[in-house]
């Protein structure tokens, strides 16, 4: 498993007018709608759901929320850099820039497990997310994204 797989290049997004969660779970459901067909409604309520559960802000302005949703046979990703941080309720409290949503199948079990693995690995590299923060070009986010992962199986 790795990012290129995980990751389509349209739902990669740079968003800047972001103002609260419900907000940017309704960003992340859109995108996930358009890149991979995912049913809008169904997303919303379900990252909503796992949120309820504790928050998926895992500190250093980085957030993986994350939800399982019937219909889909694979683990896809939408990624997104918000231009202004926001209030996640993340655990060290710092707002959210960097947004890396996972959408795996209801019952995937172990393939949900090692993508989320492998994208909180991915975003708690110092150097990926300097690289992730100066960047406004989706394609080049792309880029740092599969190449970051790249790099740290060697």
């Amino acid at each position: 498993m790795d990012l290129s797989t995980l990751l389509k290049p349209a739902a990669v997004k740079v968003l800047t007018n972001v103002t609260s969660k419900k907000r940017l779970f309704q960003d992340l459901a859109d995108i996930a709608h358009s890149a991979y067909g995912l049913d809008a409604t169904q997303t919303i309520d379900a990252l909503q759901e796992r949120e309820t559960l504790g928050p998926t802000g895992v500190g250093h302005g980085v957030a993986l929320p994350h939800a399982r949703l019937h219909g889909l046979t694979d683990v896809v990703g939408v990624f997104l850099r918000l231009e202004k941080p926001l209030d996640f309720d993340a655990v060290d409290r710092l707002p959210v820039d960097i947004v890396f949503a996972l959408f795996a199948p209801k019952d995937s079990g172990v393939e949900h497990l090692k993508a989320l693995a492998l994208v909180s690995r991915t975003l708690r590299n110092a150097e990926t997310c300097t690289k992730l923060r100066a960047n406004s070009d989706p394609a080049a986010l792309h880029a740092v994204l599969t190449a970051a992962q790249g790099s740290q199986a060697a």
